[in-house]
């Protein structure tokens, strides 16, 4: 069941860096926030799902204004508890239709966030809304997976992401709507078990470049990573970086 922090709130928000240690290490982390300090340059930045500030704090450390938007409540307490935070605006809301004054010279999303949008509409309103926020030439980025379904064969709907360790970690795939969900079943050494269940709506490169197309934003550059690898057909996610036309 969700709450008003959807769902990602206070269960899940005690645990989310633990659980997401490996994106924090610096061999990830650094890479995506040089690329987009250097996006920033002396402009604002945006940040939807900002969540408990992976990207957005050491982004700030960088001179960066960075200003968030995110429903939960829980994860952004979490944000607000490490140094630096209290520093960080941030509008509680949907990031598809949240409102912030100013204006930005960038905007991003990480860590498959746009998947939590989970309607072609709402990702179609998110583009809109960020192209609103943006100065003309301003850069809109989003970290995002490429849809895994080379993993399915015929007749089979679930991909597991992780087994062992007193973790089950699986996807389940509907074609037909572009659906997906994510299930996590974890079992503690008292025998104790949890399950939570997160949906998603997975999304095409050529489709997020269409959404950006219909919010006056034209692609600029695709890497597999923040180290700005190219771009193949054997890569499983992408950075895609698109800019507001003029005008």
């Amino acid at each position: 069941m969700i709450d008003e922090d959807g769902y990602f709130g206070e269960s899940v928000a005690a645990g989310y860096d633990e659980s997401s240690a490996d994106m924090f290490a610096a061999a990830r982390l650094d890479p995506a926030v040089d690329l987009l300090a250097e996006l920033a340059g002396s402009g604002r930045a945006l940040e939807l799902g900002i969540g408990t500030g992976r990207v957005a704090l050491p982004l700030a450390r960088r001179g960066v204004e960075v200003h968030g938007i995110d429903m939960s409540r829980a994860m952004v307490e979490r944000m607000r508890a490490k140094p630096g935070g209290q520093a960080i605006g941030v509008t509680i809301g949907d990031f598809a239709t949240a409102r912030v004054e100013g204006s930005f010279s960038l905007a991003y999303l990480v860590f498959n966030t746009i998947m939590n949008l989970t309607s072609q509409d709402a990702q179609v309103d998110c583009f809109r809304n960020v192209a609103e926020h943006m100065e003309p030439g301003g850069r809109f980025v989003v970290e995002v997976g490429v849809p895994d379904l080379r993993r399915l064969p015929p007749g089979q709907n679930a991909v597991p992401f992780h087994v062992g360790d007193g973790r089950l970690g699986f996807d389940l795939y509907d074609v037909a709507t572009q659906s997906m969900s994510s299930h996590h079943v974890r079992v503690d050494g008292e025998g104790h078990g949890s399950y939570l269940a997160v949906p998603f709506r997975y999304v095409w490169p050529s489709e997020l470049d269409l959404m950006a197309r219909l919010a006056g934003m034209r692609l600029c550059e695709r890497w597999d990573g923040w180290t700005r690898e190219p771009f193949t057909s054997e890569s499983r996610q992408h950075v895609s970086v698109w800019e507001k036309t003029a005008g």
